[in-house]
């Protein structure tokens, strides 16, 4: 009875090593795990993302995915990742600085692959859900980290509230999820679903309120009202949109009245904008500043192809003053802190063709309604708009999170299309 349950249990595992749909759902779980450890572990989501593509290749349909290639969404982002690597070329970095610089743009070839799985899968919400979940837990961390401090993981004083990785992208990752929650909230509402509704918009605000109180990002400041504007211009009417600047104004003042820590986050910008002007002090706000005036010095030497592939913290070191005081002047960085100016110094206007191709078609690809549209409309628009403070497309944690959203939501878009309008589709 032993022998055959072995057997049995081998002739099982055999089956599903040669089912493509056994093989699908893996994926599809690795997928789900790569979202659910992104916020806590870049390892962790590096080896489950790995763990997925492995576990693609054997039932692949190379022609189905060729084919899936050479749609604009896809060319696009692949084509930076070229430029990246013709980049080299022409860079008069080391060639160790200059494929360092090729690295973090590698990320985005795996955006049309997740596009190609997802267009095929039913599972993409869990991907969704998964990375809503891991967020919710780790906004519970942040709140054990504040009254028990020992807890965090991370040792650095100024980052109150943050048990992994750092504010930044803690911030992120609370207002995707606070704001993405917002049209399943109004679509409950819509179907007089209320109880659901309630527990969605208790866990949106449970975000608002660990940002408000704890940490956030001066970048999610900027980005909040913008994003909860699109989605007052998409999904609510006349009053609704009406009602929307007024309730982010009590919101806001609410807010700031109650939290000492939202002000000081507030005040020192004023307070870091104000040392650089006056003394040239190396403050964050003061320093990104220095950045942008450089890099648009650098742009305008080499508007064309600009400088080559790994380039820009060469032409920082050669552009800082000589003088030993601790300046900003005197700062030098391979990341001027910001995605336009990062991709402009390095690749000129060819380059950042490229990056807007890339975020304009795939805005334009979630113009429809539906859960999977709006999340990738929201991943996107996030994604442009902090990128204007940071190089959030080449980060790897924002980065992840573009590729991971825009992909899986562009595998849905485009399988709920009409099949005239897909590339053939396998089953799930």
């Amino acid at each position: 009875m032993t022998a055959l349950a072995r057997e049995t249990a081998s002739q099982m595992l055999w089956r599903r090593l040669r089912s493509p749909a056994a093989w699908s759902e893996t994926v599809d779980l690795l997928a789900v795990l790569t979202a659910a450890s992104l916020p806590w572990s870049t390892s962790l989501a590096g080896i489950f993302n790995a763990l997925m593509l492995l576990c693609m290749m054997p039932f692949l349909d190379v022609r189905a995915f060729v084919q899936s290639l050479k749609r604009p969404i896809c060319v696009a982002p692949i084509a930076l990742v070229l430029l990246a690597l013709v980049g080299t070329l022409w860079s008069d970095a080391a060639w160790g600085a200059r494929f360092y610089a090729v690295n973090p743009t590698v990320k985005l070839l795996v955006l049309p692959v997740l596009l190609y799985h997802f267009e095929r899968s039913r599972r993409g919400q869990w991907v969704f859900i998964a990375f809503l979940v891991s967020c919710g837990l780790l906004s519970v961390m942040s709140w054990l980290v504040v009254f028990y401090p020992s807890l965090a993981l991370k040792t650095d004083p100024m980052e109150r509230g943050i048990f992994v990785k750092n504010y930044i992208d803690q911030s992120q990752e609370f207002t995707l999820c606070a704001v993405a929650l917002a049209y399943p909230i109004v679509m409950l509402l819509r179907q007089k679903r209320y109880w659901f509704a309630g527990l969605l918009a208790a866990l949106a605000l449970s975000f608002f309120v660990n940002m408000a109180f704890v940490v956030v990002s001066r970048t999610a400041l900027v980005t909040v009202p913008i994003m909860v504007g699109v989605f007052a211009l998409l999904h609510l009417k006349g009053r609704g949109i009406a009602i929307i600047p007024a309730i982010l104004l009590a919101s806001a003042v609410l807010a700031w009245q109650a939290s000492p820590q939202l002000r000081k986050t507030a005040d020192r910008f004023a307070d870091e904008y104000t040392r650089y002007v006056e003394k040239g002090e190396p403050t964050s706000a003061g320093l990104r500043l220095e950045f942008w005036r450089k890099s648009l010095g650098f742009f305008v030497e080499a508007p064309i192809v600009g400088h080559g592939t790994g380039s820009t913290r060469g032409l920082f070191e050669r552009a800082a003053t000589p003088s030993g005081q601790y300046l900003a002047s005197a700062e030098v960085i391979g990341n001027p802190h910001n995605q336009t100016l990062n991709v402009a110094v390095q690749w000129g206007v060819i380059g950042v063709v490229v990056l807007y191709a890339i975020w304009i078609l795939h805005l334009l690809l979630f113009r429809g309604d539906g859960l999977a549209n709006w999340v990738g409309l929201l991943v996107v628009v996030q994604n442009i708009f902090t990128s204007l403070f940071n190089s959030h497309l080449f980060d790897f944690h924002e980065g992840w999170m573009y590729v991971i959203g825009v992909g899986v939501a562009a595998g849905m878009v485009i399988r709920a299309q009409p099949p005239a309008a897909n590339v053939g589709e396998a089953g799930s």
